[in-house]
């Protein structure tokens, strides 16, 4: 059986944080290390924001990821969502063709603490770090 690739998309502010993992939860690996960030303009035109799909669909292709698992992001209070983050989550789930799951930080923590040892792998840099967490969700045992 080939192992599913899936990637963790962290939405913060006007950026995305990728991790992609490829395995389970109790073996993965982390699939292109260098590709970490992809960023979209404050304030951008349409131009910006079809650059920025086409990187993330580049990227997604490249790497035969078959799962997309982003933050679900607070809507009210605080750390809502600003504009950013909302932009580039209608953004990509109106243009990415694979599985878009939405996972709960609180869910996010409830894993870590359960199942910490299995992440080995995870990066040191926090919001890398919860790109990691989210794409280990998808993992399966």
């Amino acid at each position: 059986m080939v192992a599913q690739v899936v990637s963790g998309l962290f939405l913060k502010a006007n950026e995305v944080r990728v991790v992609s993992l490829s395995g389970s939860r109790s073996e993965h690996q982390v699939i292109a290390p260098k590709v970490n960030k992809f960023s979209l303009l404050k304030n951008p035109q349409q131009a910006d924001v079809k650059q920025f799909i086409a990187q993330l669909q580049t990227y997604l292709a490249e790497h035969n990821v078959e799962k997309v698992v982003l933050n679900r992001r607070a809507t009210t209070g605080q750390g809502a969502g600003g504009a950013g983050t909302f932009l580039m989550e209608g953004a990509i789930l109106a243009s990415i063709d694979i599985a878009v799951e939405f996972v709960h930080p609180a869910t996010l923590r409830a894993t870590d603490k359960r199942c910490g040892a299995l992440k080995p792998a995870k990066p040191t840099t926090v919001d890398l770090g919860k790109a990691y967490d989210l794409a280990f969700e998808a993992l399966v045992d």
